[in-house]
């Protein structure tokens, strides 16, 4: 399953649009908002595929009957770009459990990459929903890794993955493996530089939300 926001009408595309403008990424604490509320409006779009309860609440006046979460989801993500798109979700799930990983690009003399990891700090995981958040999904391999490190050790019952922005290429490398896995993107681009950096893209989105690192 994926849901590509640039294929519907929601102010949430305006984010989308100011996390991409090159005068508006400027602004590093907008940046960082405009992260965050991308990640709000995921968090209540996953909300409505996840399970409920009924639970009688007791009003000033009388008894309600309402609807809760059945379970809260675990909120992991990829240090360091991901923290406010994860801050996001957590203002929406705002009792669930995080999850945090470090990985990151390890550049050869030719100019080729690996994905390291480094570091995992995880709740339980058996028998829980994951959604794993991460700005930029471009060739999709540190996605790919750092799931399927977690699924390694856990039951992990249902995966969500959330990016503000997708390239086709990592887009087709998660689905071909994390087959279930559930894609929730801001929008999908066509094209990566040599890098593989995604085009048009953002740019860095560590950099623009915590500064450039040496």
């Amino acid at each position: 399953m994926i849901f590509d926001l640039s294929k519907t009408k929601s102010i949430a595309n305006t984010f989308i649009a100011e996390l991409r403008d090159e005068n508006i990424q400027k602004d590093s604490m907008r940046f960082r908002k405009n992260l965050e509320r991308v990640g709000e409006f995921f968090a209540y779009e996953i909300s409505k595929s996840l399970t409920y309860i009924p639970k009688d609440v007791t009003t000033p006046l009388g008894v309600s009957s309402c609807d809760i979460l059945a379970q809260q989801p675990v909120l992991a993500t990829i240090l360091r770009a991901g923290l406010p798109l994860q801050q996001g979700l957590l203002n929406i799930f705002d009792q669930a459990e995080c999850c945090f990983i470090s990985a990151f690009r390890k550049v050869k003399k030719s100019g080729d990459f690996v994905i390291q990891m480094d570091y995992v700090s995880t709740p339980d995981l058996d028998g829980r929903v994951l959604i794993m958040a991460d700005p930029m999904l471009a060739t999709g391999q540190s996605m790919v890794m750092c799931c399927k490190e977690l699924i390694s050790r856990y039951n992990i019952s249902e995966l969500h993955i959330v990016a503000a922005i997708a390239s086709v290429e990592g887009v087709t490398h998660v689905r071909a493996n994390l087959p279930k896995a559930k894609l929730w993107l801001g929008a999908i681009d066509e094209e990566m530089t040599s890098k593989s950096y995604i085009v048009p893209g953002l740019g860095d989105a560590g950099d623009l939300a915590y500064g450039e690192k040496v």
